[in-house]
């Protein structure tokens, strides 16, 4: 059984089905996983108990006894959902998310909740109101953010996939940091019917795996047009698997993103294990050239400012009147809002919803929100207009590797700007795969991402999966689990 802790998919239903184990044991198996190693990590919000995961999935389908962890900000039904924050405390959600209920419907046992940061604010997984999750590589460092959680349980073979969700990175930084694949979709290619609302404009849910062909399993699970969701794209459901053979597309040109892979600050060990990627696409046969798009420079920027702006929106609605945490010993209507939202929320969504308000607010929209969406259309027709001399985009996730927990306590803005390669992409609502390219010395995970036109997620992942094959990393786990 313990073969079972880093099997692929494929691995586990193919134990399935020739009876060599069964679903409930797959699922026993990695309940007794998280009872062994999530105590260190602090990986999942809650684990739920066997027969619960059983009763609610259903009897056929691809997913049967392979199960996953979901990000405390997907409803599932009956299910706390509290988004790490003290103001959902106890809250349970009524009905299931759209990709929860795709996942039941092919099988998929959803073993618990996953840690975040709080309302998914965050790069590092620190400001859950419950735990600071750990690095399964180094459980001194972060695992990244705000999908934490769900990366480090996938990272330690705790679960073979998970779901997190991606605002301005919080998919593809923490897959980097924790050495998995992290698939951010198109923006409207899975539906957001059922995740809790950060950046309406922004978020996506997206999918951890240890492997390419794994992920595009999950993708092929859950995408598709929803019509409870009106930003859902008209795109029928596919097999994302179909195109994984190994081989890259004829004649691929592929970009390397000069202003970001030598942007100031730049770690020089990821630098040259992404330059080493670039060596291995070479082999593939793959043209590479150097591209430059300026105003990804203007990405974090205008993400910090429409995304808090989206946030002192969205949050607005937990008031202690319809959701969670009240103050129950206030004596005014005002009383009540200010000192349920005081004490409910922590200081990293504190700081979010106040310069959110402010950059809303008379006076200062027109110099700030309405810059940062001009800001928005520039970089995505600049990414349009890149995609049409080369495929695919090649460029970093993440600065620096795995930073130790409480690095950033005193500056806030440099955890911010660990979303300064990732962001670009959510305004241009394009897709985009994290794949472990390496190691420090001090054997810690590299990565990089893939970045493909709009619905381009087949493509993606059949260059993705050509590279994986011809590289080691999706081999190599974290020792002690």
């Amino acid at each position: 059984m313990d073969k079972l802790a880093f099997a692929s998919v494929a691995t586990i239903r193919s134990l399935i089905a020739s009876g060599e184990i069964t679903a409930a044991e797959a699922v026993e198996f990695f309940l007794r996983r998280f009872e062994a190693h999530d105590p260190q990590l602090h990986s999942a919000l809650e684990i739920f108990d066997k027969d619960s995961i059983l009763a609610q999935t259903e009897a056929c389908g691809d997913l049967i006894g392979i199960p996953g962890l979901i990000k405390d900000n997907i409803s599932m039904n009956g299910r706390q959902l509290s988004c790490a924050s003290k103001i959902l405390k106890g809250f349970r959600a009524t009905y299931d998310a759209s990709a929860i209920q795709r996942l039941k419907a092919n099988g998929a046992p959803l073993i618990g909740r996953a840690n975040m940061d709080e309302f998914a604010m965050g790069s590092s997984t620190e400001s859950s109101a419950y735990a600071k999750t750990k690095n399964p590589w180094d459980i001194t460092r972060a695992p990244g953010g705000s999908s934490g959680g769900s990366a480090a349980a996938v990272a330690a073979g705790l679960v073979p996939w998970a779901l997190g969700s991606d605002t301005g990175g919080s998919v593809r930084q923490p897959a980097a940091l924790c050495g998995i694949v992290g698939m951010k979709p198109t923006y409207g290619l899975v539906s957001r019917y059922g995740l809790v609302a950060y950046g309406s404009s922004l978020d996506q849910i997206g999918i951890f795996t240890r492997s390419v062909r794994d992920n595009a399993e999950i993708l092929s699970a859950i995408a598709g047009h929803d019509l409870r969701d009106s930003s859902s794209l008209r795109v029928d459901k596919k097999d994302y698997t179909t195109k994984l053979t190994g081989d890259l597309p004829a004649e691929l040109r592929i970009g390397v993103v000069g202003n970001a892979v030598d942007a100031e600050g730049m770690d020089g060990e990821i630098a040259a294990a992404i330059q080493t990627a670039v060596g291995e696409f070479e082999k593939l046969g793959a043209k590479v050239k150097t591209v430059q798009i300026p105003s990804i420079d203007y990405a974090a920027a205008a993400y910090f400012i429409i995304s808090r702006a989206e946030a002192a929106s969205n949050l607005a609605r937990f008031d202690g009147v319809r959701y969670g945490a009240r103050d129950k010993k206030a004596d005014t209507l005002t009383a009540m809002y200010t000192n349920t939202r005081h004490d409910g929320f922590g200081s990293q969504v504190k700081e979010r919803i106040m310069v959110g308000n402010y950059v809303l607010s008379a006076g200062h929209a027109k110099e700030y929100y309405d810059h940062a969406k001009i800001a928005r259309r520039v970089i995505r027709r600049d990414f349009l207009e890149t995609f049409r001399d080369v495929h695919m985009l090649i460029m970093p996730t993440h600065p620096v590797p795995a930073f130790k927990l409480g690095s950033f306590e005193m500056n806030k803005l440099q955890l911010d700007l660990q979303d300064y390669f990732t962001c670009a992409m959510n305004l241009a609502g394009l897709p985009a795969i994290a794949l472990p390219c390496g190691m420090t010395k001090g054997k810690l995970p590299i990565g990089f991402q893939l970045v493909g036109p709009h619905l381009s997620e087949g493509v993606l992942y059949q260059i993705a999966h050509a590279y994986e094959q011809q590289t080691p990393w999706k081999d190599i786990h974290p020792e002690g689990f």
